[in-house]
């Protein structure tokens, strides 16, 4: 088939787009920045550019879209801006030009309120309800993405949890990062179970979707490992990867949601500066459990994770000790 591929220079996008290829597919990428994927066609651009967005999807058998605004905080235009508009151009476009498949990329965030999720199903997206500008967006571009889903072009919403791996910038580096500068707490005692999502298992289920796009279609469905682990757990095996001490001190999950809140209204001043150092989200991310049944996710996308968390993390140890040799 013939497969573009949205947001390519981004962590997950730029392995999905290299899973595709590898199985032979013809792959084009867009997004702003270079993918840096051998065997793929870059096109450099924004999903809101109309005219552009026209011209790359013509012809296409497939769509993968990851592009978004991703950010604990910033303009709430911007992000309606890339997330629902761009999403909405993409839309228009691939039905317009026949592309039969199209997979949008969504997140858990879309449908969780705040509350502990244990062994939960997807959900419906609900914007009205989601934590923050980007939970918001994604969930009305979600909605919005199902709702094309039709007899000529199926659409399916695939929503990775915590996607992490070798040579990830977002979740694993700033963990890192935060735990050598000894500025990354538990919150209570780390105990709350969460699902995440090893790399190459996620870019497995992209491609699956594709696939599997005439059979899922309509619905959203939630990726994961589907090996729940304690959020201290998961942080102390990234640290070791990385060398770095495992974070040993704690603040009330409640005490940290409260700040978070206070930070939110703080950075709301001053959009598009450096990320916050907690937001409400993010406290209630790691103070609540959050874990999924998988088992509507395997049948109906006939996928099933390969690399288990504690493969990942090795894998994860050699990226960093071939980093600290180069």
């Amino acid at each position: 088939m013939k497969v573009l591929v949205t947001g390519a220079s981004g962590f997950l996008g730029r392995a999905t787009a290299a899973r595709i290829a590898r199985e032979g597919h013809e792959v084009t990428t867009l997004q702003r920045r270079p993918s840096e994927v051998p065997g793929v066609s870059d096109i450099a651009g924004s999903v809101t550019d109309r005219d552009l967005v026209r011209g790359v999807v013509d012809g296409q058998d497939a769509i993968v879209h990851l592009a978004a605004k991703v950010s604990l905080a910033g303009d709430p235009a911007e992000f309606a801006r890339v997330n629902v508009e761009g999403t909405r151009t993409l839309l228009d476009a691939a039905r317009d030009a026949g592309v039969p498949r199209f997979v949008h990329v969504s997140s858990p965030s879309v449908a969780h309120v705040g509350s502990a999720l244990v062994g939960a199903d997807a959900g419906t997206a609900d914007p009205r309800r989601a934590r923050g500008e980007y939970a918001r967006t994604k969930a009305t571009a979600e909605l919005l993405a199902l709702g094309y889903d039709s007899p000529t072009m199926a659409v399916v919403a695939i929503r990775p949890h915590l996607v992490w791996g070798p040579g990830d910038t977002q979740l694993v580096a700033r963990i890192v990062d935060r735990a050598r500068r000894r500025r990354l707490p538990l919150l209570d005692h780390g105990a709350a179970l969460i699902d995440s999502t090893y790399v190459d298992n996620a870019a497995d289920a992209m491609l699956a979707a594709i696939v599997r796009a005439p059979v899922a279609h309509g619905r959203a469905l939630v990726v994961t490992n589907g090996e729940p682990r304690p959020v201290a757990e998961l942080l102390a095996g990234m640290c070791r990867a990385a060398g770095v001490p495992a974070p040993s001190w704690r603040v009330p999950g409640g005490l940290a949601r409260g700040a978070g809140g206070v930070v939110e209204r703080l950075w709301a001043w001053r959009p598009g500066q450096d990320e916050p150092p907690m937001t409400r989200f993010l406290a209630e991310q790691l103070s609540t459990a959050h874990w999924f049944d998988q088992r509507a996710t395997h049948e109906a996308l006939a996928w099933q994770p390969h690399v288990s968390i504690d493969d990942g993390m090795a894998q994860l140890a050699r990226f960093y000790r071939h980093a600290s040799d180069a």
